[in-house]
């Protein structure tokens, strides 16, 4: 697994696991035009995309929390090697269950305006319900593999996590509650899975 992180000069590099993974963070995001991808994390090039501002936020955010190392699909999979793509498609799951924090990253949901977000909440909430993270195939798993789910906006605010938004969630995505919170996957039949 292939870990993102800020060296001592604060420059972006990467460690490879194996075993032995380190706590981290992990981001889920939509991919927009501009990313900032494995290439450019291997030749030191495309801060000056739009992309990079994710990077930066993944890392100062997992920071703050504590966290020396992050993940972010993009650059973190090299795409052309089908083998370790492959292996990162088979993996996702337990990459985002083990990660200490998933942080979603809502590239439609602004918040230019507000102070306070959990104060303002009507006036992102319509934005959010909306938002097309939530029609993305990766979703239901993003959603119900980590424990801790925290949502932001497109100026980076942090809109609340999946505890918070549970009930709007729930509303957005038809998962129940119970999945939301962490309860076995086995406890679901088939057919209310595949509804989901």
């Amino acid at each position: 697994m292939r870990l993102l992180h800020f060296d001592n000069s604060g420059r972006l590099a990467w460690s490879v696991f194996s075993s032995d993974i380190p706590p981290y963070a992990i981001l889920s995001h939509t991919w927009d035009v501009d990313e900032f991808n494995f290439e450019d994390l291997v030749n030191r090039t495309g801060e000056s995309k739009a992309g990079y501002k994710k990077i930066l936020f993944c890392g100062k955010q997992a920071a703050r929390d504590h966290l020396h190392y992050f993940w972010i699909d993009t650059c973190c999979i090299d795409k052309w090697n089908l083998a370790e793509l492959s292996n990162a498609i088979n993996s996702m799951f337990r990459w985002y269950q083990n990660a200490a924090k998933c942080y979603v990253f809502l590239s439609d949901v602004p918040t230019s305006t507000v102070v306070n977000a959990h104060l303002h909440q009507n006036i992102w909430e319509a934005s959010f319900r909306k938002s097309r993270w939530f029609t993305r195939g990766w979703t239901l798993q993003e959603l119900i593999a980590p424990a801790s789910v925290e949502f932001f906006s497109l100026q980076l605010q942090r809109l609340g996590d999946k505890q918070s938004l549970e009930q709007q969630i729930h509303e957005i995505t038809v998962i129940p509650v119970k999945a939301l919170r962490g309860h076995p996957l086995g406890n679901f039949s088939v057919a209310e899975r595949m509804a989901w």
